[in-house]
Formats: structure tokens, C-alpha cells, sequence
């Protein structure tokens, strides 16, 4: 299990804050878990398309879709933002 926080947007979009996730078996990476995600359908698919540019960080680490996902790992998704 994963714990899964979503920022800005992505927590509008999707009415979820913070989750626990079983984590698939074949699920190993950021871009696994971001599909496994989508696949809920509804708001999960359009929140997390393929085409939207979102950042990722596995326990607090900068991540991209490579990035190994574990049990146990905590994961957050939120939107680029920028500096000002």
C-alpha cells in the first residue's frame, strides 16, 4: 500500500486530498501508478491524463515517471507551478 497525497488542482479535480492505495503487482513506477490511477475512470482519468504535465515526488524526492514506487512509499501529485 501507498499512501498517495493530491495537490491544487488535482484535489479539485478528483475530491480526494490524501489516499491509501493498494499498490498493484505490476505496478513499479510513477508512470504505472499514474495509468493504474487513471484506470478508475471519471475524474481519476481526467486529472491524471497522459497528456496533462503534472510533477510527482516519491517520499518527499523529486520524481518522474521513472521513478520506482514501493509498499509503504509515500507519493505526491500536483501540477508545474511557477515562481514569481
Amino acid at each position: 500500500m501507498v499512501k498517495i497525497l493530491y495537490f491544487a488542482g488535482l484535489r479539485e479535480q478528483t475530491g480526494c486530498g490524501a489516499e491509501e492505495f493498494v499498490l498493484p503487482a505490476d505496478v513499479r513506477d510513477i508512470a504505472g501508478l499514474r495509468a493504474a490511477l487513471r484506470a478508475r475512470g471519471g475524474a481519476w482519468a481526467d486529472a491524471l491524463a497522459e497528456t496533462k504535465r503534472m510533477r510527482a515526488a516519491v517520499n518527499q524526492d523529486m520524481a518522474d515517471a521513472n521513478t520506482a514506487v514501493r509498499d509503504g512509499d509515500e507519493v505526491a501529485f500536483f501540477p508545474p507551478v511557477t515562481g514569481g
